[in-house]
């Protein structure tokens, strides 16, 4: 499916943020000084899409600076697990959110704030969960750990509109087995930005990564 452009000011939903590209790269900085040329290679290389997690005391100055310094770039958080994750993420530009799970809570905060979601799921009680609440494009997480491509081939059945983002252990070498099966939109994977790479600033790199990622073939 061909990427849909989405401007600066374009309302953006869950399914946008998947559709965009084959893979949303998963993105843990430290150094807010490197975020918007790191954030200018992904771009470079076709992925527009870019996932900000909050494992860090940088990350939200990290998404600040991409949401005011790459402006070709569509910027979201990552590990959001509260009200407060969800409002802080607004304040420093985020424009979509990933949580490892769901609660009822984090789903009323993010349509508070008009926040794209993608809430973490596994298990059917947990999509269920997430449908009975109007979340109907959900991150499968952790996937390598919880069946990997066998399970979400059974969850299809079940839930045969339900799209998902499989995300851990997602790689270069085992994505296209995940992005072929009909109910997965996109990956999530860290391998586009691998620590050595933005350790040593290598963004040509980084761009390589991600044309290669964003050619990768899917459903």
């Amino acid at each position: 499916m061909p990427a849909k452009f989405v401007t600066s000011n374009a309302p953006l939903t869950a399914l946008d943020v998947m559709q965009d590209a084959p893979v949303i790269p998963v993105i843990t900085l430290d150094d807010p000084g490197i975020a918007v040329d790191l954030a200018h290679a992904l771009v470079a290389g076709g992925i527009r899409m870019l996932e900000v997690t909050l494992r860090t005391a940088a990350a939200l100055a990290c998404v600040r600076r991409i949401a005011q310094g790459c402006p070709d770039a569509v910027v979201g958080v990552g590990t959001v697990c509260s009200a407060r994750d969800v409002a802080a993420a607004v304040d420093a530009g985020a424009r979509f959110a990933v949580s490892p799970g769901y609660t009822p809570a984090l789903g009323v905060a993010c349509r508070a704030h008009a926040l794209p979601l993608l809430p973490g799921a596994v298990t059917p009680s947990e999509i269920m969960a997430a449908l009975e609440d109007g979340f109907g494009e959900l991150k499968f997480f952790p996937a390598f750990q919880s069946g990997a491509a066998a399970m979400l081939k059974a969850l299809a059945g079940p839930f045969p509109h339900v799209r998902f983002c499989p995300t851990g252990g997602i790689t270069a070498a085992n994505a296209t087995e995940f992005l072929l099966l009909p109910n997965v939109a996109c990956v999530g994977g860290s391998w586009l930005v691998p620590a050595d790479a933005v350790g040593s600033r290598d963004f040509d790199r980084i761009e390589s990564l991600a044309r290669a990622a964003a050619a990768l073939p899917r459903n």
